[in-house]
């Protein structure tokens, strides 16, 4: 009897995860799927199921990462509302490595190149996308009732225009922008909408 493929798990979806990352959801073969995870195609297929399986869990990688900032600044109580979201542009976006600044978000780079996508995928990447929105929502709510929020601002104007800042800036680091140049619009997004 044949002994089952071990591997580590986190590690092929980590890697797997960068791949669909870096270069997107359709430049991401199969082939280089097995290259960067050093795992066979027998494996690929038993363990994580078709390519499209396989995103969909790499997307519930990045989501953990995701999660992690945004316990360490939107759900930190000690922070207050502004000051938390500012913690949160900067655990996502200012303070990652230069290697995954300049990749952007994997969010981000599939809902572009989602035109591509079947509608389960764009629902996946949208979901996501939610999580990060409804976070942003509670802090800019907590920060509209203590009167923080510029007159004539609702909640879910900012909470859009906050993804917006998110989503252009994600943008803008793929393009080369620096920590210092994303902070700034960061910091003028977040100063059009405080009081």
């Amino acid at each position: 009897m044949a002994r089952p493929v071990e591997f580590d798990e986190n590690k092929v979806l980590t890697n797997a995860m960068e791949q669909f990352w870096k270069e997107g959801y359709e430049a991401s073969s199969v082939q280089k799927l097995l290259d960067c995870t050093g795992i066979n195609r027998g494996t690929l297929y038993n363990s994580f199921g078709d390519k499209d399986t396989f995103f969909k869990s790499c997307v519930g990688q990045y989501n953990k990462i995701v999660y992690t900032q945004i316990a360490v600044s939107l759900k930190n109580d000690q922070l207050n509302a502004w000051d938390a979201i500012a913690a949160f542009f900067d655990e996502a976006v200012i303070g990652v490595s230069n290697k995954h600044r300049r990749m952007g978000c994997l969010l981000v780079n599939s809902l572009c190149e989602s035109i591509n996508y079947d509608r389960n995928m764009k629902k996946i990447v949208r979901s996501s996308l939610a999580l990060i929105r409804k976070a942003l929502a509670a802090r800019l709510e907590e920060a509209h009732k203590n009167g923080k929020v510029k007159k004539g601002v609702s909640v879910e104007f900012a909470a859009e225009v906050l993804m917006n800042t998110l989503h252009g800036i994600r943008v803008n680091s793929r393009d080369g922008k620096n920590a210092k140049q994303l902070k700034e619009l960061v910091n003028f997004s977040m100063a059009s909408l405080k009081k």
